[in-house]
């Protein structure tokens, strides 16, 4: 199926979110822009730890976390990957196959341990006990929140330890620079600037603090926010970003920015590869620029091995020995968010052959933290109990019977192929509307009068079907054609016409020529008048019928094909400049100005006090030297405000001419008559 008309999935037997999903309102021309992107990496460096202090991190687990330098966030770029972010499989869906981030990945970019205990412990609600008890300190009702204390809070009270301090006094110092540490990294929120004080608890016990996998619940975080800010309702996203972003420059050659340096392989962790200044064209990469890129993202330009390369004894040995449960199908956690891993739907990403994997099991992610002192082990004992298994759930590396043909047959089927228009809509509306005036130009020209009953009412039926199409429109602007340049036609006669309608403008209410229609002031000799905004679009035969001659309109019986004759016939601006006054001796002026006097009088009317003929004909004749000054431009070279101004005028002004020229026919006509 071609997917210019049906991105896809063509079944939604894996991605049944599709409906909720941000690629759906962005397929419908509903742009989000760039998401606003949560992390507080900026202060860090702003902390002074003592040699003592930086021991204790390094024991609870956040050595290498502690290293990682601020960097710059490419927020089109991550923006654009969340648009390929599926919360149905957690995983990537890119034209080339599911990619996503993996436990090995987390444990290579961020040095943070992917295996041991669960994070996971008793909710808060309120933050005076809990920081009191670890912290010594409680914040007051300023900077504390819903079992949230601020970021700004710890940095201010607990950022320089004294270097004559307690030892009990550098621990609660260090507690709170772990707060501030993974509050600001792997667990921001989408708050701004605060952090819940429930990881407080795990950091008591230095050494027991790093025996927790705090990569697995950094990835559990970073799920959920990507399967958030998916929803095409959001417009924020939180969670650990600088990872999200490293791993795209790792693994995709999109928005990788140029160093200024050769990259550095001997640091670890390998995010370390990005530090320092960065070049290259940035400023004019938009979400779509990112969008289109991943739109037609070929083969070559994914690196499916990024890691084979790196000097693996730069790698800490307790690193090192888990990084095979980056193939584990598990349960991550994360206090109570819970998500699952699935790496048998990537499998290249560990240089193994993809087959088609297994179903997902379909999962409701519930919050499970809204009432403080909840114990959240007693509530996810299914979770827990997955995660226990992770060494037992290890993808084989011997999958024997492999077809990538097959497999890429089948996640064609399944995935969404494509993210934006390759035609934007509104080019698609220009030319679905263009197609269809052509239709109706051509019903309306076409010959009938050898046409039996029957067949002429369908050419009536298809004029009608046509016309409705056009008018139900908000953004039509190929039928307004031939109002615009009727429109156009007004301006260049204006200045010409002002003294004929000065003298005529309260008289034409006596002879216009919709009178005998029958039409309000809101219509014209075109037909009824639809307004589109601030455009007035003529429609004509509406409802027409046909009676084995000629098509009428079913109301009035006005052959509107007649009406529209007389249109071709507007003076030109040279026949009229013959009565404006160049032309005219002072004589034949003076006839005319007690012609348009003795006119008003028969109506009952009169001219203004203020109102001079003479005066008049001298501003016209000024505005038609302006005009010719022009060079012969044109109106298309007039300013922006002048044409808006214009226009404006052009809504009323525009059935005026009409009248008046038809005004002008009339009493020629009575001219030829009396002679």
């Amino acid at each position: 199926m071609d997917p210019l008309t049906n991105p896809g999935p063509i079944k939604d037997i894996v991605l049944y979110d599709q409906e909720k999903h941000v690629s759906s309102a962005v397929w419908d021309g509903q742009e989000r822009g760039a998401l606003r992107c949560h992390e507080h990496t900026s202060k860090l460096s702003e902390w002074k730890l003592s040699p003592k202090q930086i021991e204790l991190v390094e024991r609870a687990g956040f050595g290498y976390l502690r290293r990682i330098p601020a960097i710059s966030l490419d927020n089109p770029l991550i923006s654009a990957l969340v648009e390929r972010w599926r919360r149905e499989t957690n995983t990537f869906h890119f034209t080339v196959g599911e990619m996503t981030v993996t436990l090995e990945d987390i444990a290579l970019l961020l040095g943070l341990g992917i295996d041991g205990k669960p994070v996971i412990g008793v909710t808060y609600t309120t933050c005076s006990a809990v920081c009191e008890r670890y912290l010594g300190l409680a914040p007051d009702s300023n900077y504390a929140s819903g079992g949230m204390v601020k970021l700004s809070w710890l940095k201010e009270y607990f950022s320089g330890c004294p270097d004559d301090a307690s030892y009990e006094e550098v621990e609660r110092c260090t507690r709170a620079y772990l707060l501030y540490l993974v509050g600001s990294t792997i667990f921001s929120t989408t708050t701004g600037n605060k952090v819940p004080v429930m990881y407080l608890p795990l950091f008591e016990d230095f050494d027991d603090a790093g025996t927790f996998a705090w990569g697995a619940a950094a990835l559990a975080f970073l799920y959920r926010a990507l399967g958030n800010a998916s929803v095409k309702s959001q417009s924020t996203i939180c969670g650990c970003l600088t990872l999200l972003q490293c791993w795209s420059y790792y693994h995709l050659n999109i928005g990788r920015p140029k160093l200024n340096r050769e990259p550095v392989h001997d640091h670890f962790p390998f995010v370390l590869r990005w530090k320092g200044k960065q070049n290259g064209p940035t400023a004019n990469r938009d979400v779509v620029f990112y969008r289109k890129a991943l739109d037609v993202l070929k083969p070559c330009e994914v690196e499916w091995l990024p890691y084979e390369n790196m000097d693996g004894r730069y790698i800490p040995e307790h690193i090192r020995n888990s990084l095979q449960l980056g193939r584990s199908k598990t349960m991550l956690i994360s206090f109570d968010k819970a998500e699952r891993h699935l790496p048998d739907r990537c499998l290249k990403q560990f240089g193994l052959f993809q087959g088609i994997p297994e179903d997902v099991q379909r999962w409701v992610r519930k919050s499970r933290g809204v009432d403080g002192g909840v114990d959240l082990s007693v509530k996810m004992e299914a979770e827990l109990s997955e995660w226990e298994m992770r060494w037992e759930n290890i993808v084989p590396d011997d999958v024997l019977g492999v077809d990538e043909a097959d497999y890429m047959r089948w996640y064609l089927g399944i995935t969404r192929k494509i993210v934006g228009r390759p035609i934007s809509l509104s080019s698609e509306f220009q030319r679905t509307i263009s197609n269809v005036r052509e239709i109706l130009e051509l019903a309306e020209n076409f010959a009938t009068h050898d046409l039996d009953l029957e067949r002429g009412n369908m050419i009536s039926r298809v004029i009608n079907l046509a016309q409705d199409c056009l008018r139900d429109q908000v953004g039509v602007t190929a039928i307004a054609t031939e109002s615009h340049q009727q429109n156009e036609h007004g301006k260049r006669i204006r200045g010409k016409e002002r003294v004929r309608r000065k003298g005529m403008g309260k008289r034409r209410k006596g002879i216009d020529p919709m009178e005998d229609y029958g039409g309000s002031e809101d219509e014209s000799q075109f037909g009824p008048v639809v307004e589109v905004g601030q455009m007035h679009l003529p429609l004509s035969h509406t409802n027409s019928v046909y009676d084995g001659t000629h098509l009428y309109d079913a109301v009035t019986k006005v052959d509107d094909m007649e009406l529209c004759d007389t249109i071709p016939q507007l003076p030109e601006t040279q026949d009229i400049s013959k009565i404006d006054g160049s032309l005219l001796d002072d004589t034949d002026k003076s006839k005319l100005d007690e012609e348009i006097c003795t006119t008003n009088a028969m109506s009952g009317e009169e001219l203004p006090e203020s109102y001079d003929v003479k005066r008049e004909d001298k501003e016209s004749k000024v505005d038609d030297d302006d005009d010719d000054d022009d060079g012969g431009k044109g109106l298309s070279d007039v300013s922006g405000e002048e044409n808006a101004n214009r226009e404006e005028e052009d809504g009323t002004e525009m059935g005026e001419n009409v009248a008046e020229s038809s005004s002008l026919e009339r009493r020629g006509e009575n001219n030829t008559m009396v002679a």
